[in-house]
């Protein structure tokens, strides 16, 4: 399996001004070919493409300066502009899973820079990176490589910090696993309420959003384009970079070790693009990273060989008493706690929902016809 190391680092000032001119390049050659393909009446080839807005643009007084950077940025920025179009095609036709796409879109000056090298325009030696017409950059080894990269890519963030991004490929660990099986109902309050009875709290961002917000509110008064202002859209993209770091290492941590834990891990097929509609909880619920939770869980239970499980939004996880069986029906969100007046069992409502993923996600549930009776199941004040 292919996965990603990331990698920062720290350049001088002539590699900065060199990285400035390669992302640059890279920009202009995306945009000139997404021009092309959307003036033309049929999608030129990627082939097509290279020829003109690289080999033929660098014959040009207006496009000359492609000629300084390294042709396999370049070329590789106009191969991702296809993978664009084929996926988009794909998505429409139902070739490819998940949501509509897109059309690709024009790239911006500001924000987020990248550039990737294939094998040719880069190499690692003594601990340091070559990059083609770049030269030798020195990354922070967090950890070693498991094998040799077969892409970098460079990477700046709106808050000017760099990385370096390799693909490599790694095998599968066996590692045994302590719990047959865990279902995990995902949350705001509680981020993740666990079969076995654990309950996971989500670190708290309440004082960096607080800080996020008075600082753009203060960005949408400034006049554009003076430097008062770019000091402060700095200031939102490492407060932006700060919750994104929190909530990546939160998320890291906590699928390792549910995969590395357990055999058969379940979780439910939320509908969070219509939940955070929801103005009031939109914003929690995004700060919460429950589809990152999920990627993460499913590649990870695939690096320990585990077996990963979604099962349907429909399941009436919150409404069935997961010691016998009755189905109460639908309960209000205040309602934290539930007695169940057909076993007398008193259930948390999370608890009590990821019980029941587990069930359903090893193939087990209860026969909930069987145990209704003509009674009604009280709620308990929390």
């Amino acid at each position: 399996m292919k996965v990603r190391y990331k990698y920062r680092f720290y350049p001088t000032d002539q590699q900065q001004q060199s990285l400035a001119q390669l992302f640059g390049c890279v920009r202009v050659v995306w945009n000139d070919a997404l021009s092309i393909c959307k003036a033309s009446e049929k999608l030129p080839s990627t082939n097509d493409l290279q020829k003109i807005v690289i080999t033929e643009a660098k014959k040009t007084d207006e496009r000359l300066w492609l000629a300084g950077v390294s042709n396999i940025p370049l070329q590789q920025s106009v191969a991702d502009l296809g993978t664009a179009y084929k996926n988009f095609f794909d998505s429409r036709n139902g070739k490819r899973k998940g949501s509509k796409m897109g059309l690709p879109k024009f790239k911006k000056k500001h924000g987020r820079q990248s550039a990737r090298f294939r094998r040719g325009g880069f190499s690692i030696r003594n601990g340091k990176v070559y990059l083609a017409k770049i030269g030798d950059i020195s990354p922070i080894w967090s950890r070693e490589l498991p094998s040799d990269p077969s892409s970098a890519t460079v990477i700046k963030d709106a808050a000017n910090r760099y990385f370096l991004s390799f693909v490599v490929e790694i095998e599968p660990v066996q590692v045994d696993a302590k719990n047959q099986s865990i279902g995990i109902d995902l949350g705001i309050k509680t981020f993740a309420a666990m079969s076995n009875g654990e309950m996971v709290k989500s670190p708290d961002y309440s004082k960096l959003d607080k800080r996020l917000r008075r600082k753009q509110r203060k960005l949408a008064r400034q006049v554009k384009g003076t430097k008062r202002r770019e000091k402060t859209r700095l200031q939102i993209a490492k407060l932006h970079n700060e919750i994104t770091d929190t909530r990546k290492d939160f998320l890291h941590k906590l699928s390792t070790r549910v995969a590395h834990e357990n055999q058969v891990i379940t979780l439910e097929d939320l509908n969070v693009s219509g939940m955070v509609k929801n103005r009031r909880l939109s914003r929690a619920i995004s700060m919460q990273g429950w589809r990152e939770f999920r990627v993460l869980c499913e590649a990870k239970s695939e690096k320990f060989g585990r077996v990963f499980n979604i099962i349907s939004r429909w399941e009436p996880t919150s409404q069935i008493c997961s010691d016998c069986g009755y189905k109460w029906g639908k309960l209000d969100l205040s309602i934290r706690s539930v007695l169940c007046i057909n076993c007398g069992a008193k259930h948390d409502r999370d608890e009590n929902a990821a019980r029941n993923i587990d069930k359903v996600g090893i193939g087990h549930c209860h026969d909930s016809k069987r145990t209704r009776i003509d009674r009604q199941t009280t709620p308990v004040a929390s």
